[in-house]
């Protein structure tokens, strides 16, 4: 099974991106990443920002973040089943400590900009 991990990136003061939540999802080679305000809570759905893939490491990583991005910090971790993947929409079930169906939908025609929301079982 493929892991996932969430990691609360803490940003130092005047980054261009506030402290924020990165949610990554082991895809091959590489983490699919998400930067989102906030985790969603059951039922509740959330903005996030589509960011690069990431390198594997930060499955198992704690840290300072090169080029003075701050520090992250993983606040749950485990494995996903994916229900459903095509490029706008990615629905997987988590098992960890979040748990649930997460669904990942690109919102609007902006790459970028998703919604993320949670579904309990």
């Amino acid at each position: 099974m493929p892991r996932f991990v969430v990691l609360l990136h803490q940003t130092p003061a005047g980054f261009s991106r506030g402290t924020h939540f990165d949610l990554m999802l082991e895809h091959g080679d590489a983490l699919r990443t998400w930067a989102l305000d906030k985790l969603p809570a059951a039922g509740e759905s959330v903005t996030a920002e589509r960011l690069p893939d990431h390198r594997p490491l930060y499955l198992d990583y704690e840290g300072k973040v090169g080029g003075e991005r701050g520090g992250v910090s993983r606040v749950d971790a485990g494995d996903y089943d994916v229900i459903e993947d095509i490029p706008t929409v990615l629905v997987v079930r988590l098992c960890g400590g979040l748990q649930g169906t997460l669904t990942l939908q690109q919102d609007g025609d902006d790459p970028h900009r998703w919604r993320v929301s949670l579904s309990p079982g």
